[in-house]
């Protein structure tokens, strides 16, 4: 088969490998549809661990064509998606609910090889059926909105309060409809104005180019920042968009070794709280949840969809403008505006 592999640092190509075999306990997945993340490219750029040489892709979507010894027969022929945060069950922080904060997490995509490629093998409990009818390329976007919905966990924004959503990319326009759908209300921060009438069109109250634009909106900041860009701007501006006895959430992931300017004497007497939000526990069932209900609308935020082949330049380049999700389709391209599910 072939697979997109982070061989070092700067060399990510796609390569001719064998189809891995399914071990106890793990599924062997003919790989549907695989989104591009952030993270992918802080991997190649080696901003974030990870442990080459290694196929990326951690947000994915497959048909079960095999499993090994103790797994579900059921499991075969479903299509499923991967939590692929796999943490070890018996260090202090998994002990306490936190498996998030595992000491020893491994991530399928990260530190083995995930979804960038024809067929990929996972454990079996990270394997969550996709409702029927459900379109392979939405699910791919249940691992981010999972993560999206632990940071929403974590700001809790109520019926009424403001919310300000920094960053238009995937993480910022799923925050914006979990945000909505708790009854606040939205403003988005983006400097590109097709992001910003796209977040308009999923139900924002506003959008805005800059933090300081979101003041001009709203003079006294909102009681919830959600910084979803990563990027130290804008998380040196989220505590200052809190207003008095407010809140900031960091979501978007910035390289390692950043370093951001924050006031604390400012934090401290307006009683801003801090707090940052890492991966998706226990949270992918309610983003499968909310996607097949129809409740979080996942297709307008498809830019387009790529073959396996053109893997390699599009974690290479930049997002395009305008872009904000790349789905990898290994069994062929398909045109982003057609609902027909690839085959």
């Amino acid at each position: 088969m072939f697979a997109t592999r982070l061989m070092r640092t700067g060399d990510i190509r796609m390569i001719e490998v064998p189809v891995p075999v399914p071990g106890p306990g793990e599924v062997l997945v003919r790989v549907l549809a695989a989104g591009i993340c952030g993270t992918d490219r802080h991997l190649f750029l080696g901003e974030f661990p990870c442990t080459p040489p290694v196929t990326l892709g951690h947000e994915f979507t497959g048909t079960v064509t095999a499993r090994g010894d103790g797994t579900d027969p059921g499991l075969l022929g479903r299509t499923v998606t991967c939590d692929p945060n796999i943490a070890c069950g018996r260090c202090p922080p998994c002990l306490e609910g936190r498996v998030n904060l595992c000491t020893a997490l491994q991530a399928v995509g990260v530190h083995r090889d995930g979804g960038f490629a024809e067929f990929a093998v996972f454990p079996a409990h990270r394997a969550l059926v996709l409702p029927d009818g459900l379109d392979p390329r939405h699910g791919a976007f249940c691992e981010p909105l999972a993560c999206c919905l632990h940071g929403i966990d974590i700001g809790s924004p109520k019926p009424g309060e403001r919310v300000i959503i920094l960053g238009g990319g995937v993480i910022g326009l799923l925050t914006l409809q979990l945000a909505r759908a708790a009854g606040a209300e939205t403003l988005l921060v983006t400097r590109q104005a097709s992001k910003r009438d796209l977040a308009l069109s999923l139900g924002a109250t506003a959008a805005a180019a800059t933090p300081q634009a979101a003041l001009e909106i709203w003079p006294g900041g909102a009681e919830l920042v959600m910084e979803c860009a990563g990027v130290p701007e804008t998380v040196a501006a989220a505590p200052r968009l809190a207003r008095r006895g407010g809140r900031a959430v960091l979501l978007g992931v910035l390289p390692a070794g950043t370093t951001v300017a924050i006031e604390p004497l400012d934090l401290l007497l307006r009683e801003v709280a801090l707090h940052s939000a890492f991966l998706n526990p226990f949270t992918q069932a309610r983003a499968m949840a909310l996607i097949g209900a129809g409740r979080v609308k996942v297709d307008a935020l498809i830019s387009r969809c790529i073959p396996l082949a053109e893997l390699p330049d599009a974690v290479r380049a930049p997002a395009r403008p305008g872009e904000v999700k790349v789905l990898v389709l290994p069994g062929g391209h398909h045109d982003a505006g057609s609902a027909a599910a690839p085959g």
